[in-house]
Formats: structure tokens, C-alpha cells, sequence
């Protein structure tokens, strides 16, 4: 009997089995991958979905023919310049539609008027993620000007079940995220790179994405952290090292961008018809720090404001200003923008408050409405571009405005800033005389004039910070002393000047610059 035991027991055991199989077979029950980890397409339709495609350092890439029924728009554009622009038009996403027509109609307006020279404007359109309903566009543009043509990048994202279309640093959980980002990519960059030009603001995290890895990659625009020459530059940032910096929607984004697309299609229209933003928008700074109240009687606030600007020594005086936790107001000028394009970064990554102060710096009372908006626009469209900010104060050079001024002012969301306290600085390039005007008119509320393209001012400025902060003043941006400010109406010391119809009181105050123009330092 014991040399029969073996089989018994292979006969029992493959009864058993016979009996499992049968038990599965008419169940329907079979073993397989999850269905979740194989949905190609957000309408929740289960496939094998095929790896996501792209270069290893580069943003993935979907084929638009495996997203069903993707339609290509063209622009139409009224404006100055030749502008040839394609973007995506896909079922159940009107919001997107609706988005990409008007942000792409804005991007070539701030080309048109920040650039005297602008000539012609391409752009087209490509795919870099579409599963679990959401959407990755990558635009890749062409700026043509009389300085030749450079190359851009912008990506945007979609929720299609919200209906809510998000730039690429809405990728990043926060500020303080974006700032550890801004660090990584500083230290990871070519060596062609200009270290101090990467900062951490929304204009130069619009192109975020992912390669087929996971791992996080930025591009820059041409010029925009590297020598022309140099073209457009892209840096990765490793999966691991980026996870925890990204939002919710970072997370999403990664996870449809790396797997492949397959007959690709929206579940249906979103709940919710709009466009929307999280409450957080990284690399958009605010000018008014919640930590400071100017209201309270035991904080004594002054504004430290300069125009005419950038100049070639600002950055000093940023490093002054960071040494004492000062902030300060930068009346920037057209063409110093053009020229020194990364210190207006940098003083707005650092938490000054830059504001209008036109393109050519003339009379705007003495010209008509037409040219003073044209003054104030280029100059709108140039910090827009640089930072991603959009400005909401402007100073009337040599402090002329009058009804039309304000009329102007008031359409475009500008209120007008004046001052109390004129140093005179452009006349009298004495760098203790400067500095014992600052301080001998510095009081509580009180708004200074300076101008930052004048040596003796940067010199005097160290004095003038040095003392404030010993005598226990809050040097504060503009905004944060005047609190809301209303759109055309004119601000000399923290009250608006109701009075005033003409212009005259803050003409009273002392001449801005030259008479004969914008002063050279």
C-alpha cells in the first residue's frame, strides 16, 4: 500500500485542479492586469495602452491622429504684425478652444507692442499629454523683429472634466516649491547658462512638462537665461527630486503625460464652463507682503520709489535693499527694460513692486489719448513678457497729468502714483545731498522720488536704507503703504489727490526729471 500513496495523492491532486479550472472558466473570473492601469482615453475604456513617446530629455509627444476628431483653428489676428498661428480644437473641450484663441491673441499683442520692431509672429501647435481627461498643448512660436527671430515655448493644461485650463506653473505646489525648483535648475543647467538670470517667476516657468521617464523638464525661450546663441535651452529635473514639489494637478499631469495615447477621447463637456486658476499661482508675486500693516499705528511705513530705470548699477541697490528686508517701487522706462531686461526680473522675484513710467518718457497731458496709451502699453506688454506680472500703477513723468491723463489711466487699470517727498536727485548729483532731502522729508506715509539711473543715487541709497531702518521705518512697495488703489486716480502720500483735476498740485511738488527729457545717468 505505501507504493501506491504517490499516485493516490497526484490523482487527488489533479481532481482539485480540474475542479478550480471549471470553477473559473464558468465564473468568468480570469487573473489579468488591473483594468484601471489600461485606460487609453478618458472616456474610462479599457486597452493596453502603449509607452508614452518622446526624447529622454525632452517634453513627451502625442500623435494628434490618435486623438479622435482633433480639429486644428487658426488665429485671426487684428493687429500691426504678420501673425500665422495654429492651435487644437478637440471634442467636448470648447473651454480649451476658447482659452488657447484668447491667450494666444494676447501673447501676439504683447509681442506687437513691447517690441518697436515686431514684424512676425508664427506659432503651432503639438500634443504632450491626453489620458484620464486631461490635456497637454505645447505651443512652439517664432518672434521675428529687427533683431532677427527667436524661439519660444509655452504649455498649457486642461482638466476637461472641470473645464479649467492651468498655465505650466500651476505644475508647482507653491512659491516656496518654485523657489526649491528655480534652485535645481539653476544648479542642473548648461554651463551656457546665466546662473542669476533663472528665477523663479511665472514668465519663465511657461513651458513645464515631462519626459517618458517622469522626470520634470523646463524650457526657456531663446535669450531668455543664455546668449542668443545658445537658442533655446531645456532642463531636467530628476522625478524623484521634483515629486514633492509638484500640486495636485503637477501629479496628474505627469501621470497622463507618461503613459502612451490611443484612440484618445474626452469623457464628455466639463461640469463647469471656465477657465480657473488655483488660489496659489507660482512665480506671480505679490507687491503686498500679509506680514506688514501699514495701518497699525506702531508700524511706521515710507515708499522708497525710483524711476527711469533699470540702471546699470540696480542691481547694487537690490542687494542693499535685500540686506535690510526693504522693499522699494521701480517706475521702469521703455527702453532701460529692453536693455536690462533681467534686473526688472530680479527685482520682481525679490518682492519690489515695478510699475509704469512709459516707454519715451514725455508730457502725456501734452500729447493726445491715443499716444499716451501707446506709451503706457509697450511698457505693460514688456514687464508682462519678462515676469508674467501685469502692472497696476504708473507714475505721469514729471509728474504732469490731467483729465485726459486719467481718463487713459483709468481704462487700462492704472492708478497714478505722485509723491511727497522729491530729492531732486537729478538735478543735484551730490550723493549726501540726496540723502539728507530723503531723510529730512521721511515721515510716516510718505512716498520718496528718486531715480536709480544715477550713480550718486545708488550711493545715497545706502545711506538713506541704512538710516530708515535704524529710526525704525518700514520701507514698503507702493501698494502696500496706499492698500487698494483705484484705476485713474492720482495718489501723491497715501491719499488720492480728489482735488487735483488738473494735474497741478503734483507738478507743484518738484519736476521729475529733466525738462528736456529722460535723464541719462
Amino acid at each position: 500500500m505505501a507504493t501506491r500513496r504517490p499516485l493516490v495523492t497526484v490523482v487527488v491532486a489533479m481532481a482539485v485542479l480540474a475542479g478550480l479550472v471549471l470553477l473559473v472558466t464558468q465564473s468568468g473570473v480570469l487573473p489579468g492586469p488591473d483594468p484601471a492601469e489600461n485606460t487609453a482615453h478618458g472616456s474610462g475604456e479599457e486597452s493596453p495602452l502603449p509607452p508614452a513617446t518622446g526624447e529622454p530629455d525632452r517634453l513627451t509627444v502625442v500623435d494628434p491622429s490618435d486623438v479622435v476628431d482633433v480639429a486644428e483653428e487658426t488665429l485671426s489676428y487684428d493687429g500691426g504684425v504678420s501673425a500665422d498661428v495654429t492651435y487644437p480644437s478637440l471634442p467636448d473641450a470648447e473651454p480649451l478652444t476658447d482659452f488657447l484663441a484668447r491667450t494666444l491673441d494676447a501673447d501676439v499683442a504683447a509681442f506687437e507692442a513691447a517690441n518697436p520692431g515686431a514684424a512676425d509672429y508664427t506659432a503651432e501647435w503639438g500634443l504632450t499629454a491626453a489620458n484620464d481627461d486631461l490635456v497637454g498643448v505645447r505651443m512652439t512660436s517664432t518672434e521675428t523683429d529687427s533683431e532677427g527671430s527667436r524661439e519660444c515655448h509655452s504649455t498649457y493644461w486642461y482638466e476637461a472634466d472641470t473645464g479649467l485650463a492651468h498655465g505650466s506653473n500651476e505644475l508647482i505646489a507653491g512659491q516656496d516649491e518654485l523657489d526649491q525648483l528655480n534652485a535645481l535648475v539653476r544648479e542642473q543647467s548648461p554651463d551656457a547658462v546665466d546662473g542669476p538670470a533663472v528665477l523663479p517667476v511665472a514668465a519663465l516657468y511657461d513651458s513645464v512638462g515631462f519626459n517618458p521617464d517622469g522626470d520634470l523638464v523646463v524650457e526657456f525661450d531663446t535669450g531668455q537665461i543664455a546668449p542668443v546663441g545658445e537658442g533655446p535651452v531645456h532642463v531636467v529635473v530628476d522625478r524623484d527630486e521634483a515629486e514633492p514639489l509638484l500640486s495636485d494637478l503637477g501629479v496628474r499631469a505627469r501621470d497622463a503625460a507618461t503613459v502612451g495615447v490611443e484612440d484618445f477621447s474626452l469623457s464628455g463637456p466639463p461640469e463647469a464652463d471656465k477657465d480657473g486658476t488655483t488660489e496659489e499661482r507660482p512665480g506671480l508675486i505679490s507687491p503686498v507682503d500679509d506680514a506688514v500693516d501699514c495701518s497699525d499705528p506702531e508700524t511706521r511705513c515710507v515708499a522708497l520709489t525710483y524711476d527711469d530705470g533699470p540702471g546699470g548699477r540696480t542691481p547694487e541697490l537690490l542687494d542693499t535693499l535685500a540686506e535690510y528686508d526693504a522693499r522699494a517701487t521701480f517706475f521702469v522706462t521703455g527702453v532701460p527694460v529692453l536693455e536690462h531686461p533681467r534686473t526688472v526680473r530680479r527685482a520682481y522675484a525679490e518682492g519690489h513692486e515695478i510699475a509704469n513710467h512709459t516707454l519715451s518718457h514725455p508730457d502725456l497731458s501734452a500729447m493726445g489719448q491715443g499716444a499716451a496709451r501707446a506709451e503706457l502699453e509697450t511698457v505693460q506688454a514688456q514687464v508682462y513678457r519678462e515676469t508674467g506680472y501685469t502692472m497696476d500703477l504708473m507714475r505721469p513723468p514729471y509728474g504732469a497729468t490731467d483729465d485726459g491723463v486719467a481718463s487713459v489711466t483709468e481704462d487700462m487699470g492704472l492708478a497714478q502714483i505722485l509723491w511727497s517727498v522729491d530729492t531732486n536727485d537729478w538735478k543735484d548729483r551730490n550723493a549726501s545731498v540726496v540723502s539728507g532731502r530723503a531723510l529730512g522729508g521721511a515721515s510716516d506715509g510718505a512716498i520718496i522720488l528718486m531715480h536709480d539711473i544715477h550713480g550718486t543715487t545708488i550711493d545715497a541709497s545706502h545711506e538713506i536704507i541704512r538710516e530708515l531702518d535704524a529710526r525704525g521705518y518700514t520701507m514698503v512697495t507702493v501698494s502696500q503703504l496706499l492698500g487698494t488703489t483705484t484705476p485713474g486716480a492720482a495718489y501723491h502720500d497715501g491719499q488720492p489727490e480728489e482735488d487735483a483735476e488738473d494735474g497741478s498740485e503734483g507738478q507743484e511738488t518738484g519736476g521729475d526729471e529733466e525738462e528736456d527729457g529722460p535723464a541719462e545717468d
